[in-house]
């Protein structure tokens, strides 16, 4: 078994309140959960007009699978027109790492 994570730090384009952030955040996690079937939930830098946490997870039998659903779930978010992404980071972890 094999635990997939990917957190990605974000740059919000024109948002000026914590209402219009959730406005930008909400369809993202939503769209990663809808289409990859992935755990995602904001977990950094809510009190942050402009900027965003996002963190996503996945479990799976193999690595490969893993890091294929995290690349693609990664690719989704930085191709959208009203975000930057800042960066992404990766972690698996496989039973041998207990």
């Amino acid at each position: 078994m094999y635990v997939g994570t990917l957190t990605l730090d974000i740059l919000l384009g024109d948002v000026r309140s914590l209402k219009q952030k959730r406005s930008v955040v909400r369809p993202i996690v939503a769209e990663l959960q809808r289409s990859f079937s992935v755990a995602v939930a904001e977990t950094g830098d809510q009190d942050l007009h402009r900027r965003a946490e996002i963190g996503v997870a996945v479990v799976a039998a193999d690595a490969a699978h893993c890091v294929d659903v995290l690349n693609r779930c990664e690719r989704v978010v930085a191709a959208r027109p009203e975000i930057e992404l800042l960066s992404a980071r990766h972690r698996l972890i496989g039973d041998e790492d207990e």
